[in-house]
C-alpha cells in the first residue's frame, strides 16, 4: 500500500511517499480504503518527534480519514461495525496518510448525509475534540458564552459553528482581518485580533463584566494566566493544545476566587471504549447539525497526498483557514 514515510525527524521536506506493507484488522477492528486524510496540527508535531503514537498504534501519521470499508475482523458480529462496502470516516490514532487503515469499529462513522466523501476526511478530529471538550467535559449550556481561540482553524471553525447551532453566545480570537471576517461569518458574536487587542479585556467588556463561561485554548501555558482572568464565575477552561508552551504561571487564589475550573484533555491517547462513545455522541448530537446545514466543513485547501510536504509547510506557517485536505 501507499504511505506517507518520515524520514527521520524535522521540517516538511522529511515527508515523502512511498509503499510499505498492507495492514489487516485485527480483533474488533475494519479495515478502509482511504479516499482522503487531513492534516492536524499533531501531525506536525509527531512529525518533528514530540508526538509520539500511542503504544500498538500505527507509525504512520495521521489521525482522521474516509473512505470504504473493504475488509472486516473475523470477530465481529454481522451487526457491530459498519458493513463491506459503506462509506465512511473514522477517528484514528494514526496511520490516516495511507491507501489502507486499520481502525476500531466503534471509532468509525457514518459520513453525515449531503457531505461528499473527501470532505468527511475533515470531519473526525474537530468534530470528537469539539464536542467532548466543549459539550461532554466542560457542560457549555444554551445561553452560556464561549471564548475559542484560534476561531480560524480547524478546531476553531467547527467549534464556533457548533456552539451557535446549540445557543450560546461566542467569542473568538484569529490574527488578520480576513480570519476574524470569518470567525464573523460562521457565528462568532464577538471577533478578536489577538496581535493588537487584549482578549480578557474584549471579553470583560462583551460580558458586562461578568467573563465567559467556556474558553476553548490551544495555546496552552502562554495563555494560561489570561485565560484564568477572563473566566466568569464558575467558568471552565479547556486546554488542548500547547502552542504557546507547557508551562504557565496558574493563580490558585484567583481560581478559587471564581470556583473555576482548568482541564487539559488529549483525545488521541484515550482508551477505545471511551473514544468509540465520543464517536457515538457526536453521531447522534452532531451529524444532524451538519445535514441541515447548520455546520459545514471550512475547507482550506484540498491536495494530492504526493504533496504532503507542501500540505504541512501550509500548516507550519499559519496562514490556513479551516482544513488541509489530502486525497489519495
Amino acid at each position: 500500500m501507499r504511505a506517507v514515510i518520515a524520514d527521520g525527524t524535522g521540517g516538511p521536506e522529511v515527508l515523502s511517499v512511498g509503499e510499505v506493507p498492507d495492514v489487516e484488522p485485527g480483533p474488533g477492528e475494519v479495515l478502509i480504503k482511504v479516499a482522503a486524510t487531513a492534516v492536524n496540527r499533531a501531525d506536525t508535531l509527531q512529525r518533528r518527534g514530540f508526538y509520539p503514537p500511542p503504544p500498538g498504534s500505527s507509525e504512520t501519521i495521521g489521525l482522521e480519514c474516509s473512505g470504504t470499508v473493504v475488509a472486516r475482523g473475523a470477530d465481529l458480529a454481522d451487526d457491530e461495525g459498519p458493513a463491506i462496502g459503506a462509506e465512511v470516516c473514522a477517528l484514528l490514532s494514526g496511520g490516516g496518510y495511507a491507501s489502507l487503515v486499520a481502525v476500531p469499529a466503534g471509532q468509525v462513522m457514518p459520513i453525515p448525509e449531503g457531505v461528499d466523501l473527501v470532505t468527511a476526511a475533515a470531519l473526525p478530529e474537530v468534530a470528537c475534540t469539539v464536542w467532548s471538550n466543549v459539550f461532554m467535559v466542560a457542560g457549555l449550556q444554551r445561553g452560556e458564552s464561549i471564548l475559542v481561540q484560534g476561531g480560524a482553524g480547524g478546531i476553531g471553525t467547527f467549534a464556533i459553528q457548533l456552539a451557535t447551532a446549540l445557543g450560546a453566545r461566542v467569542l473568538a480570537t484569529a490574527g488578520s482581518p480576513e480570519k476574524l471576517a470569518l470567525c464573523a461569518e460562521l457565528g462568532a458574536d464577538v471577533t478578536i485580533n489577538y496581535r493588537d487587542e487584549d482578549f480578557v479585556e474584549v471579553a470583560r467588556v462583551a460580558t458586562g463584566g461578568v467573563g465567559v463561561n467556556v474558553i476553548l485554548d490551544n495555546m496552552g501555558g502562554s495563555y494560561l494566566t489570561r485565560n484564568v482572568a477572563a473566566l466568569a464565575t464558575e467558568g471552565r477552561l479547556v486546554v488542548i493544545g500547547l502552542q504557546g508552551g507547557a508551562r504557565g504561571e496558574l493563580d490558585l487564589g484567583r481560581l478559587l476566587a471564581k470556583r473555576g475550573a482548568v482541564i487539559a484533555t488529549s483525545l488521541r491517547g484515550r482508551p477505545v471504549g471511551d473514544k468509540s462513545a465520543i464517536c457515538a455522541s457526536v453521531v447522534e448530537h452532531v451529524w444532524p447539525l451538519i445535514a441541515d446545514g447548520s455546520i459545514r466543513p471550512v475547507i482550506d485547501q484540498v491536495l494530492p497526498l504526493d504533496d504532503v510536504a507542501a500540505a504541512h509547510e501550509r500548516m507550519d506557517d499559519g496562514g490556513h483557514t479551516g482544513k488541509i485536505v489530502l486525497t489519495l
